[in-house]
């Protein structure tokens, strides 16, 4: 077999953020299986990753920055050595898409993968400094010159179309061999409410602590909070941990309704339902804000709830919580759903095809 050399050109390390994770990183057994070669190249190292979303650090976070710059500049040395070069989001996160061009530039082959509406350029409250000096071009950049480019959300595809029309939609997936759905359904006395996600989006909880009130009057619950774990809400029972890799899956596993909360803002329309996607595979029943890709992934009444109103948002745990069939019929079709459409085996061969596609295999 003839093996072919592929470079992901990455923003985060290894196994550490969603958007690789979940998205194209679990994918590299397949890759390596179909004859390509991985290497990846992260922007940010392990240190950097450590401090880069915690406020302060400004000094150490200034130094890990220009020593990524200088990773950058020596990957330029090594472009020449691949088939084909995979850029996930950016290569640089701050100015004009110079770096973006060179690697252009001096890639046989170029893929793009775009997982976020990113070039809407949301605001930092972490480091406000890198708000002025954000250019939201690079994505642009890419997307017109690229050999191929991966979206996630039909939103997000569609506006891709408008500058390249050689793009893909491929959703986040599961590890369905990792996430091994439920079998009991029965609430223990106190009901876990949970919610998953990061410092950045669990403002979104906020949105439904009317509905976390009242239901305080109607039954025992607490709400888990995972990824967050300085999170507080006022007048609710918070159980707030930080997001660990080695027990992602046993912490989801104790949620027994999976919520997933979101703003009606564009910003949203970029998001594949991820956090849905990981309830939906470990069969918790799951209710989600009636908009963007949350569309596809839920069928409403089927496999979990749409909603919007607080009302609706009452209406779907309250049924949840009174009824154990109901929650072992939209769990089990959650299951089924996923494995079906969203399950990495189903949609390794749209990767490595794409792969196979560029590098004309």
């Amino acid at each position: 077999m003839n093996i072919l050399k592929i470079l992901f050109v990455a923003p985060y390390p290894y196994g550490k953020a969603p958007s690789q994770r979940l998205k194209y990183e679990q994918y590299y057994p397949y890759i390596k299986e179909a004859g390509y070669d991985i290497t990846t190249s992260s922007f940010i190292d392990n240190q950097f990753w450590s401090i880069v979303y915690k406020p302060g650090n400004t000094l150490k976070k200034i130094l890990f920055t220009v020593l990524a710059y200088f990773r950058r500049l020596k990957d330029l040395f090594t472009l020449h050595r691949y088939d084909v070069v995979y850029v996930h989001l950016w290569v640089t996160p701050i100015g004009p898409p110079i770096f973006e061009w060179l690697f252009r530039k001096f890639s046989k082959r170029l893929i793009y993968d775009i997982d976020d509406l990113i070039f809407l350029k949301p605001k930092s409250k972490s480091n406000p400094l890198i708000n002025l000096i954000k250019f939201g071009n690079k994505p642009i950049y890419l997307m017109k010159e690229a050999d191929h480019i991966i979206t996630c959300t039909p939103h997000l595809d569609q506006f891709v179309r408008q500058f390249n029309p050689e793009t893909t939609d491929i959703s986040s997936t599961i590890n369905t061999k990792a996430y091994l759905p439920r079998t009991n359904y029965t609430l223990k006395k106190k009901i876990t409410l949970g919610w998953s996600g990061s410092h950045s989006t669990s403002k979104y909880v906020y949105l439904l602590k009317d509905v976390f009130l009242k239901l305080k009057a109607e039954f025992d619950f607490s709400l888990l909070v995972i990824g967050d774990q300085d999170f507080k809400m006022e007048g609710v029972e918070v159980n707030a941990i930080p997001w660990d890799e080695s027990t992602e899956v046993e912490d989801l596993s104790k949620i027994d309704i999976g919520l997933y909360p979101l703003p009606n803002e564009e910003w949203v329309l970029g998001k594949s339902g991820l956090k849905a996607l990981q309830y939906m595979a470990l069969g918790v029943p799951t209710i989600a804000t009636a908009i963007g890709a949350n569309f596809r992934v839920i069928e409403h009444g089927v496999s979990g709830f749409l909603v919007n109103s607080p009302e609706e948002w009452l209406q779907a745990i309250r049924a949840l919580v009174k009824d154990e069939e109901l929650r072992r019929l939209i769990g089990t079709s959650a299951v089924e759903r996923v494995d079906k459409y969203y399950s990495i085996k189903s949609n390794a061969p749209v990767y490595v095809g794409i792969l196979n596609k560029v590098n004309g295999k």
